[in-house]
Parts: structure tokens; sequence; C-alpha cells
């Protein structure tokens, strides 16, 4: 018979067959001659191991039997079974009733230490080989995770509140942490080690919320199996910012190789990180050219695209990886987001049938159909679908934030936020679920609790004008006007973040109407948002500064043209500005007086916005996408026409500058402002009444004076 190799024979082997190679009996007490007769050689001793240490080796093929047979019940998930193969098993959940002999019946008794079958715990680990070691521990692991499930029962049910735990992790905390010591004892320098136990017992200690030192033994691991994908991604869930990923590449306590680089591009976009969108995309591209067909480095590429907002490109990305491979469901509950964003409904049909058709068991099958109802606005169907991901898997993210997402939809606060909290156990990194959790308490007029969470999904988003805009919102609500302008500012220099030439950086835009959508187009301008400058304008109005007030709702009106950058001397001068008697000087005057007036405008937008916003990433203030931060000369140059088109903010904005104009009695600009709102459609019946109120003024006012411009008497008039 030839000579099997011991990892080659590991994942063929049932069951049944694997039992009787473990019923041969050990070399050591085999007897050839059995009454008489002889018995055939065993072919286990044939089997050998590709491992290069002697002892491992010894321990690998001594073991071979007893590995098969735990591996065979690993396959099949009877996880206590493949545990109870090396290590003395557990009490079960129930205990059991142990009769001793000479007892009557009926009257069970406790058995003792001594004859005690199943010890609760075990603090001393059997001497066995480094991979059957960790075949046992990590079966007991997932036994204990397997209970922990069960007892959780439905998904948010009553018992589903997160008070059920894995109740093996004390033992094999303690068991491994044993373990060490001895091995360090023996083999001071680690030379031994193959990286399986250190992963283990890092995700033990990281379930145990001991994520310092979880991270350290998952260093360990990589550096000593650094083609362990397992530990790279439980490493990666440790990390909470792109701070931290940044201290480890640093500190070089990872090594070099390739799989260091997967590890910053997945760990960069798992972060949602925007910030080294170039970084992360120049390291994709060199995986990229080293493995040009990896349906995995395709799907981070799209996925980078999706976190930037580019969602045309993230797209197309997605459809050419269903092209080359049809039938692979991994991530597509991320191009369903995409979809649903863009509104492409017939894509999204197309998509839920061929998830289910593939497999409509697996959780991100569910979570597409999910999004195809909550598409066509059925979204008690769609909060059934997610709860069916979560049944098939508790830890599925975008399960939980997608049916927090439709509880809001349904008014149903309470349920929404309990779906965000679990999102949040998942993964503390998601912005979507606290930015959900700030919208749930918004609803029921929780002030704090609001901003708190969305000041949370601005620090791990601090490029999301979202984000901001959310935070100055309830700033607003709470009658912090200060506060409220400053965030509000962050989320305008935000909002210019992703409007780049560069597809690398992100996708640059242009908005025009149509069909009532706002559509993008690639225009290298940055864009302001009218929204927001509008909302900047309101809290100026509310604390009456009139100037500052103006200043913004110019600039509101400004973007429907395109027009990024107005003087603000201009805007507080109006056009009574001074003539320049010297076009040189002028252009220096000019200069002079905007950047003064941006370090008026943006001195203290550095600052913290209040002590409970220190966990979020300050935007500077200075920064040249910023409005009043430009030259004179770039504020004289003409609309390039692809500005945001008229909305109901300009208009609004519009109609404030026509009654501001009224006010101090400029009787034509408030008119031209008036007959442009007719124009636009928005306001139209105020915009009347404001046309008329400023011809009625004309007409007083030519009544009042006389042939000669000067002021008649009334009663003389009246006589006349």
């Amino acid at each position: 018979m030839s000579t099997l190799n011991f990892n080659e024979s590991v994942a063929s082997v049932p069951p049944d067959e694997a039992e009787m190679l473990d019923a041969l009996p050990d070399e050591d007490h085999y007897d050839t001659q059995v009454n008489g007769s002889q018995v055939p050689t065993s072919s286990y001793r044939l089997l050998t191991t590709s491992n290069e240490d002697p002892e491992e080796a010894v321990f690998e093929a001594r073991e071979t039997g007893k590995y098969l047979l735990a591996k065979s019940y690993f396959d099949t998930k009877e996880f206590d079974r493949c545990a109870a193969v090396f290590l003395p098993p557990a009490i079960p959940a129930s205990g059991l009733a142990i009769f001793e002999t000479g007892k009557p019946k009926g009257r069970p008794s406790t058995p003792s230490k001594k004859t005690r079958l199943w010890p609760s715990e075990f603090n001393e680990l059997p001497r066995l080989s480094q991979k059957s070691l960790f075949l046992a521990l990590y079966a007991r692991y997932l036994a204990g995770e397997k209970r922990k499930e069960e007892e959780s029962e439905m998904v948010l049910g009553p018992n589903d509140g997160g008070q059920s735990t894995n109740r093996e992790l004390t033992a094999l905390s303690k068991g491994l942490e044993d373990y060490f010591l001895r091995r360090d004892e023996v083999d001071p320098q680690i030379k031994r080690s193959q990286g399986w136990l250190e992963y283990l017992y890092g995700i033990v200690l990281a379930r145990s919320k001991q994520e310092e030192a979880a991270q350290d033994w998952l260093v360990r691991s990589v550096r000593l199996n650094p083609y362990h994908w397992g530990a790279w991604e439980e490493l990666s869930s440790l990390l909470s910012s792109i701070d931290d990923l940044d201290a480890q590449l640093n500190s070089n306590m990872l090594g070099q190789n390739v799989i260091t680089l997967f590890y910053q591009v997945h760990t960069s976009i798992d972060l949602f990180s925007t910030s080294d969108l170039g970084t992360t995309m120049s390291a994709l591209n060199s995986l990229l050219e080293i493995f040009p067909t990896s349906a995995f480095l395709s799907t981070l590429q799209a996925l980078a695209y999706y976190h930037s907002k580019d969602f045309d490109t993230a797209a197309s990305i997605f459809r050419e990886i269903l092209v080359n491979n049809p039938y692979r469901a991994d991530s597509l509950e991320h191009y369903s987001n995409i979809l649903y964003v863009m509104e492409d409904r017939p894509k999204l049909a197309f998509l839920a049938h061929l998830a289910t058709s593939i497999d409509k068991f697996r959780p991100e099958a569910c979570c597409i159909v999910g999004n195809y109802y909550s598409l066509c606005s059925q979204h008690e169907k769609a909060v059934l679908y997610f709860r069916r991901a979560l049944t098939l898997d508790k830890n599925f993210l975008s399960a939980w934030t997608l049916m927090g997402h439709e509880y809001i939809e349904l008014k149903n606060t309470h349920a929404a936020i309990e779906s965000y909290r679990r999102a949040v156990d998942v993964n503390r990194k998601d912005y979507r679920a606290w930015y959900g959790l700030g919208q749930a308490y918004e609803m029921l007029d929780m002030g704090f609790y609001a901003l708190f969470y969305y000041q949370r999904a601005a620090g791990l988003r601090p490029y999301d004008p979202k984000m901001w805009q959310a935070v100055g919102t309830c700033y607003s609500k709470m009658n912090r006007i200060e506060q409220a302008i400053k965030a509000l500012k962050r989320a305008l220099v935000a909002s210019t973040y992703f409007e780049t030439e560069s597809p690398a950086q992100s996708f640059a835009t242009s908005i025009t109407s149509q069909k009532g959508k706002l559509q993008r187009r690639n225009t290298g301008r940055k864009m302001l948002d009218p929204g927001i400058l509008f909302d900047i304008a309101t809290l100026y109005e509310r604390v009456e500064d009139e100037v500052e007030t103006a200043r913004y709702m110019e600039l509101c009106v400004a973007q429907e043209l395109g027009t990024t950058t107005v003087s603000p001397s201009r805007a507080r001068k109006g056009k009574h500005s001074k003539p320049r008697l010297k076009k040189e000087k002028g252009k220096s005057a000019a200069a002079a007086d905007t950047q003064d007036d941006s370090d008026d405008a943006m001195s203290n937008d550095t600052e913290p916005l209040s002590d409970a916003s220190n966990d979020t990433e300050p935007l500077s203030a200075q920064d040249p996408s910023f409005p009043y931060n430009k030259s004179q000369k770039q504020e004289e140059q003409p609309d390039d026409g692809f500005g945001y088109g008229t909305t109901a903010m300009t208009s609004k904005a519009r109609l404030w500058l026509a009654k501001y104009a009224m006010k101090k009695d400029d009787l034509d600009k408030a008119e031209r402002l008036a007959e442009e709102l007719c124009i636009d459609g928005y306001e139209v019946e105020e915009a009347k009444g404001l046309v008329r109120e400023v011809r009625g003024k004309r007409e007083a006012a030519a009544e009042v004076r006389g042939p000669n411009g000067t002021m008649e008497n009334a009663r003389e008039r009246k006589a006349a």
C-alpha cells in the first residue's frame, strides 16, 4: 500500500470509517498473534505527516486515527463529540443522572470526584500535538457559541438581550494560559509554535472583552503563521480607528509580506476610512497587478468606491464580478445597498432572484430580498427577511443595521434602537448604526442621547457632511447656536471633500435636475451644499447677525450656477465699494480683505464643539476648499453653468435676500430677486406679493415727491 500524506487524507474520511481507524489498537500494545492467527498490518502506521518538527511529527503520527475521527465530527458540526476525542468531556447543560449499583431504583446519587466522568472544568491540558489540541479546544469553543445561540432563541425575543454568554470561555482561557506558561519554560524563543493556539487564545480574550491582550496574541499568531487569514480578520476587528492601523504598520510588528498588504487594504476599507483613500487604492492596485482576476480584491475595490459614494463605479465593478463569478454570493448585500440607493428596482429584482437561486438560505440572499421589499415600500416583508438573515447568522452586521432602518420607517423606535445596539455590538466601527441610534433618539425628542450618538458617527466618519449636519441640527434644537454653526461649517467643508477630479480620491460631481432626482457628473469643481449654507444663514438670523446671514444667503443663491466663491467684502459692502485706482493695488487689497475676512469667519472652527465631542476628528478650518479662502481673481471668474440649479433652498435664500433688500430700501434689487422667484416656480405667491409691495412703495414715493424732487405738503396735495 502506498504511503498517504497525513494532511491530504484528513478531509475525505467519513465518521464511520474514522471510528474504525481509531478502533485499531495502539502500536505499543499490538499483538500480531491472536488465537494463533496472523493479524494484518494496520494501514494507520503508513500515514505520515509533513511537520518538520520531529517532536510534533511523532505526536501527529501517533494521533492520526483520533485526529481523523475528531475532524470528521468537526465537519459534521458535532463539536462536543469532536472535543471529547482528545479532552475529557464536559457535563451537558441539562446534566446527567448517574446511578450506582446496589442502590434501590429511583434514588439517584451524585457521583464522587473519583467516579465523576464529566469534569466541568479542566485546568491542565493533555499532552498532544498542537494541531490536535487546537482542533479539540476550538471545537469546544464553537460548542459554547452554539449553546449560546440556542439559549437566545428567536431574534429580538425575550431571551435575545445579550445576557447569554459562552460558558466555555473561562475554562478555555485558564487552560490556554497554563499551557503557554509551561511552553514558555520549555521553549522560551517559541521556535516550535505554529500560531494556531495563539490565534485561539486571542479569540477567547477578545470575547472576554480583554481586547489589548487579544491584539498581542493575535499579532504573535500572524507573525508565526502569516498565511492564516482568519487571524488577520480577528486582528482587524479589534482596531477602532485608522490611527491604530497606522501605528501597527509603522511599528513593523506585523512583518513585511504580501499578506500584510492584504491586511492594510482590508482594514482600511473595513474602517470606512476615506482620509487615506489614495494610499488604500494604491495598495489595492498593486495587489491587483499580482492577482488580476481576484474576485476578493475586486470586491474590496468596489467597497472602497461605495464608501466614497461613487455608486456608479462600485455598481459597475460588482456587475463585472457577477459576470465572471455568477455563483459567488459573498458581499452581494453591499451591491443590493448600492442599487437601493440608486433606486434601480429592475436590477435589484434581478439580483434578488439570482441570490435566491444560488442559495436562499444564505444571509446575503435574505438581505437582498429584504432590500427589494424595502424599495417597494413593503417594510413588514423587509423586516421578515432581515430577521431570517439573522436567524441564519446573528453576527451578520448588515441585517441588524438594515432592520433598524426598516423599524425607523415603521415608527417602531424601540425595536430600531435594539437593532442598532446589536449592530454596534457586532461592529463598533459601523457609523451607520451609530447614526441610526441618533435618529431614533431624535424621534423620541431625547436630544442629549441623539447628540452623543451623532458625535460618535461623526468621529467614525469625519468627512461625511451628513454626520456633521446631524450634529449641528441637534445643537440647534438645544439652542446652542454657536456650536451648531461650527458643526455646520465643518459639514460645509466635508461636503467638498469628495468633489475632486481623481476617481481614486472619489468622484467629482455637479448636480443637475432630471425627473426630480439629483444626478452627478464629473466637473472637477468643488461644490457647496446650498442646504447647509441656508441652515448656517438661518442660525445667524436667530442670533440677529444680519450681515453674516446675508453672506451665507448670497452663497446659497450662488450655487445655482456653480459659483463656488463669493467675496465676503462684496457681501458686506454690497455694490457700493470704492473703485480701484490701480489694478495691481486693487488686486492686492481685495486679496488681503478676503484673507482677513476668512480668518474672522473660521478662526474658531478648529476648536472642539463641546466637551462631549472630543472623540470626533476636527476638520481644518483653513482648508483651501472653504469658500472664503480664495483670491479676488478667482471671485471675479464667470459662472461655469454646472451648479445645482434652482432648488427649494436657493429659492428660500433668494426670498430672504429680497425681503432684506426691501428692508434696506434697495427696491431695485428686491424687485429683481422677486421676479426671479416668479420665474423659478418656487415661493411664487409670496414673490408676487413682494413685487406688488415694491411697486406700491415706488408709487408712494413718487406721490410723496414733487416734480422737482422735493417733498410736498400732504394737505396741499390733497387740495390739488
